[in-house]
């Protein structure tokens, strides 16, 4: 059997385009709740991160979000002067950069509880379907090649 590039170049036929349309749909859903609080998505991942666990380092936000210093440094110099974080040197190795939530960024959390909830709102979904579909895309993302 010949192998048929016209087939396979189809744009219903790729696994980024679903990908790509469904990340641009959802990421979208929570843009006017987190224009209330004056945030970019990019800022609610970071928060999220720095809510579960707070005092880390910039890599490690990198690392948690698959962001590189280029996009995180600026985002997180807005949030610094927005008054959320702080950002100072480690004792241990200057190198280091470690993100701290001020008492104004761990209250901003209880302003975005509901989030999560409105937006799941919004997805047109059986519960179980949403599950295995969050479990493919983790298990996308572990198995990339680096």
């Amino acid at each position: 059997m010949e192998y048929d590039y016209r087939e396979v170049m189809k744009l219903d036929n790729q696994i980024c385009f679903p990908l790509y349309a469904a990340a641009r749909y959802v990421t979208g859903l929570y843009t006017p709740y987190l224009k209330e609080l004056g945030l970019t998505y990019t800022q609610y991942i970071t928060f999220l991160v720095l809510w579960e666990k707070d005092g880390i380092s910039v890599s490690e936000i990198g690392d948690r979000l698959m962001l590189d210093n280029g996009t995180l440094s600026p985002m997180l110099k807005k949030m610094e002067q927005a008054g959320y974080i702080e950002r100072k040197r480690s004792r241990d190795d200057d190198r280091v950069v470690i993100v701290s939530l001020t008492k104004k960024g761990k209250d901003l959390q209880e302003k975005a509880k509901e989030i999560p909830m409105k937006v799941g709102g919004c997805i047109d979904m059986p519960l179980e379907q949403a599950k295995e579909l969050h479990g493919l895309l983790h298990e996308l993302l572990e198995n990339r090649k680096a």
